[in-house]
């Protein structure tokens, strides 16, 4: 694997932005090496400024459910900024996503699209505040909704991977109104509504914790949730910007059979474009300006390009039977990872659902990992940066975290699974992996 112009430009990088990136976990500081600088993508694969080609299970995080440069993607683009990159003003091509999002989320009555996930999510939480007349928003513990300051206290995703769970410069009065509980853990929650029954505006949650490893809810838990919201007058908040389109075509919310009262998108809903949005039930959405009270307001929201890309995508994974099929193969990969592990005395969790997958070496075999607190503790991170740099070197391009999930796109057929597998066996002969699961 040659890596000499990704070296060079990393440190061009270095001198120019701070710590070289623009987000980040694309470090490699947890897996340590130089990070790669990418020049295309294509379908499943990606390919590095020297000429490398890899099987791609990051997908930008999450948005490539098509995979690269899909045609029907990049036809809807060029189309769109033939006819101009931005207006700031109505377009048919907004209303096309949002009646897209309308129809896919029965809990969604209205929605506001926004350019990222992070202002979904903080705009949800004003939202909420102002409706229920409340300061106190709940989070879990791990849980990573965006960079705002509210929620940057006990945080997932690059926080978690760069150890800075908590980030200077937040005000105390800010920390104060966001209560942390862990996830999968109801009587904590019933706790903390029990202690404030009148101060909790919204629990937000990711249905699946995605940005600390793959966390499932355990059974009842995500319904327990939708019960103490109602009981207590508090909103529940979806933090879908992971998970919709993505564990299903209706969402966490429609695999689980919930409905909050607020959902947040994000990834997807652009296909690799800046998007986000929130939206919710029509009492609490008409409260946002102009037809309510609170503020939020976004230049390039509802960009013709994010929403063509977004428009595109939602219409080709929604033809019938390419999600389920993807979805499958998603499930033979993840079954198979499991199977290679428990032959090969490898410590190994793994969680699946739909196109999302998550794998944990556990640094204790047996351990079960089911919230952010057993995740830390038990999430060997040297031994998942052992695997990243063994698969990366037979191609295979997963997030150099071990606190990341990965993904699979439509476009990654049944000989890009048999060929991960094989090369998952490869890795996993190396003793390394193996040594601390064996004793």
């Amino acid at each position: 694997m040659r890596m000499r112009e990704s070296e060079r430009l990393w440190e061009k990088a270095k001198q120019l932005m701070p710590g070289g990136v623009n987000s980040p976990v694309r470090s490699f500081r947890s897996v340590g090496g130089a990070p790669l600088f990418m020049a295309r993508g294509e379908g499943p694969y990606l390919w590095d400024v020297d000429g490398n080609r890899y099987v791609d299970f990051v997908l930008s995080w999450g948005p490539l459910a098509l995979g690269h440069a899909h045609p029907a993607v990049v036809d809807a683009v060029t189309a769109a900024a033939r006819g101009g990159t931005s207006f700031g003003a109505n377009t048919v091509g907004e209303t096309e996503l949002a009646d897209l999002l309308v129809q896919a989320l029965p809990s969604v009555d209205l929605v506001r699209l926004v350019n990222s996930g992070t202002e979904a999510t903080m705009s949800a939480a004003r939202l909420a505040r102002a409706y229920t007349s409340r300061d106190k928003v709940v989070k879990f513990a791990g849980g990573y909704h965006g960079h705002a300051d509210m929620y940057l206290v006990k945080a997932g995703s690059g926080a978690s991977t760069l150890g800075l769970p908590d980030s200077p410069g937040v005000p105390q009065a800010m920390a104060a109104d966001t209560l942390t509980a862990p996830f999968n853990d109801l009587p904590a929650l019933r706790s903390l509504f029990a202690a404030r029954p009148d101060d909790i505006a919204a629990v937000i949650v990711e249905p699946i914790m995605a940005n600390m490893g793959f966390i499932a809810p355990e059974d009842g838990f995500l319904d327990g949730l939708q019960s103490l919201c109602r009981e207590y007058g508090a909103l529940l908040i979806f933090d879908e910007v992971i998970t919709g389109f993505r564990v299903g075509l209706y969402g966490a919310q429609g695999l689980w059979g919930i409905e909050p009262d607020l959902t947040c998108l994000g990834k997807v809903i652009g296909g690799g474009l800046p998007v986000g949005a929130y939206g919710g039930r029509a009492a609490v959405m008409e409260m946002v300006a102009p037809s309510g009270p609170v503020y939020q307001a976004g230049t390039l929201a509802g960009n013709p390009l994010a929403t063509a890309a977004g428009t595109a995508t939602i219409r080709a994974l929604m033809e019938p039977g390419v999600f389920p099929a993807a979805s499958a193969r998603a499930r033979r990969l993840a079954d198979g990872i499991a199977a290679i592990a428990q032959e090969r005395g490898v410590a190994l969790q793994v969680g699946c659902e739909g196109t999302v997958f998550g794998l944990f070496f556990l640094n204790e075999p047996g351990a079960r990992i089911v919230d952010g607190e057993s995740a830390r503790r038990y999430a060997d991170t040297e031994r998942w940066a052992r695997f990243f740099h063994l698969m990366l070197e037979q191609g295979f391009y997963f997030a150099p975290s071990q606190f990341e999930v990965a993904f699979l796109s439509v476009a990654h057929d049944d000989e890009i699974v048999a060929a991960t597998l094989e090369a998952v066996e490869r890795a996993f002969s190396d003793p390394a992996l193996r040594m601390r699961s064996a004793g």
